[in-house]
């Protein structure tokens, strides 16, 4: 519950930033600001976000955060300007930096060793969010203003978090289990992981980019505003789908292999999507998100391979925080681009990023046979 809201909240701004770009009269650059402010507070605050959780308990930590993120968003709907904006959304991004150091954890400590199948329905339960909400949000917006829709799904933020204050079980936090001491004795690859991190960072500033743009290349094709939360969801869920397909695909060609499958795969539909009419790139929209996703889910499974099992919590909320903060900057960086070359050029930008993983999954591939 807890994933499927705060990465619903996360990604149902892009279906907003239209509506900001009318209202508030930003340009390409402002509103990838707008974007990162939620991204880079929820970024900054991971690590604090466990040592708060070490003095408060889990369930409190992660209530509060979740009814933090769900008044950010109203506020936000009250907010009548840019710098107003800007802060409620910052409210809500610290609120959500809570969800994905403290339920993850609480996954992992629950489940052991085992834990890797429960992740994997924790990591998809986040992408049922990312395609419900920017529906959600889209639909809403048809009969009532922006700011009434977002109070509407804020009002079920704070729902959920005293759903999560009432009903989350306690979680254990002790040693590490017999069964899984055998474990205890596997090393790491410092560099490895350093290149593991490098790739998910670039990645993610693929990822976020395109979504960025997405929403108004399909207006220039002619979407209607109540359809581009219908696109986003298609993509969102084409993502959930890239985290069984790859896994599949990562036991058959290996991670490097499924790397470069999906960089690959990445690059040559953000071209079709820019060139193609709008139906058959809206045919080809969950594609993309197999595309777009797969790639950190593999990279994600890959985390405890490359660190000693002493480390592993540290190196996932390292890991989280990397990615996270390039969510938030990469979409500023892609959006001046996008000022100064137009968003065709920006998002061809983005394909070229993609292919540029190529050489660092190569650099990575020797530490992976040595773990």
């Amino acid at each position: 519950m807890a994933h499927a809201l705060h990465d619903g909240y996360t990604d149902m701004i892009y279906a907003l930033l239209p509506i900001w770009q009318a209202d508030f009269g930003l340009d390409y650059g402002a509103l990838a600001i707008v974007r990162g402010v939620y991204a880079g507070t929820m970024a900054a605050l991971q690590m604090p976000a466990g040592r708060l959780a070490r003095s408060f308990g889990t369930r409190a930590t992660l209530a509060l955060g979740t009814l933090l993120a769900a008044l950010g968003y109203a506020v936000a709907g009250v907010s009548g300007t840019l710098v107003g904006l800007c802060v409620a959304l910052a409210v809500s991004g610290s609120g959500s930096s809570t969800q994905h150091p403290l339920a993850s954890g609480a996954v992992a400590r629950a489940y052991g060793r085992d834990a890797r199948g429960p992740l994997s329905v924790y990591n998809f339960s986040g992408d049922l969010g990312k395609a419900a909400l920017p529906a959600a949000i889209s639909l809403l917006i048809t009969f009532m203003p922006w700011r009434h829709a977002l109070w509407a799904l804020s009002t079920v933020g704070i729902l959920f978090a005293l759903a999560i204050a009432l009903f989350l079980p306690s979680v254990p936090r002790g040693e590490p289990s017999p069964t899984d001491a055998p474990r205890a004795a596997r090393g790491g690859s410092r560099s490895g992981f350093s290149w593991l991190f490098t790739i998910g960072v670039l990645d993610t500033a693929v990822r976020m980019g395109l979504l960025t743009f997405l929403p108004f290349l399909l207006k220039e094709k002619g979407i209607s505003p109540p359809m581009i939360g219908t696109a986003l969801a298609l993509v969102f869920i084409g993502g959930a789908a890239g985290k069984f397909v790859c896994g599949w695909l990562g036991a058959r060609l290996g991670v490097i292999g499924t790397v470069f499958a999906t960089e690959g795969g990445t690059a040559a539909l953000i071209l079709a999507v820019i060139y193609l009419p709008l139906t058959p790139a809206m045919i080809l929209l969950p594609v993309l998100g197999v595309m777009l996703n797969g790639t950190s889910s593999v990279l994600y499974g890959t985390v405890p391979e490359l660190t000693p099992v002493e480390r592993t919590e540290r190196a996932f909320a390292l890991f989280y925080t990397g990615t996270i903060a390039a969510g938030a900057l990469a979409p500023v960086a892609y959006g001046f681009l996008g000022d100064r070359i137009g968003v065709h050029g920006a998002t061809i930008a983005t394909a070229v990023s993609a292919l540029a993983i190529y050489p660092l999954a190569l650099a990575l591939r020797p530490h992976l046979r040595a773990a």
